[in-house]
């Protein structure tokens, strides 16, 4: 028998596809839209611990008003007491830097 899938709003919590040193990406799935999506999880006393308020906040509202089909879509912020959940589109392909390091790109 499976466990109960973990909740966020209305985002249910699936593998983690991403993992940096502030944050973990997971997949979620929108179970009102089915829409699937990546959630950014922070912690908030991480973000705290290494003064990045001012950071986050910048990276959320820049990322509220910018649209362009090469930059990913922020859906929604979520905060629970101890964390922080930025809903953004979920794109396939892999990790970023493979593609850039992929390209005969010189900079």
């Amino acid at each position: 028998m499976m466990g109960a899938k973990r909740k966020v709003g209305k985002y249910e919590l699936g593998r983690t596809i991403g993992e940096g040193t502030f944050a973990k990406v997971k997949f979620a799935h929108n179970t009102e839209t089915g829409d699937n999506v990546a959630i950014k999880i922070l912690a908030k006393t991480t973000i705290l611990k290494h003064k990045m308020v001012d950071q986050i906040k910048r990276e959320i509202s820049i990322m509220k008003i910018v649209r362009h089909p090469c930059i990913v879509r922020l859906h929604e912020v979520l905060a629970s007491q101890s964390k922080i959940y930025i809903v953004l589109e979920f794109v396939t392909g892999g990790e970023l830097f493979d593609k850039i390091v992929s390209t005969s790109v010189i900079f």
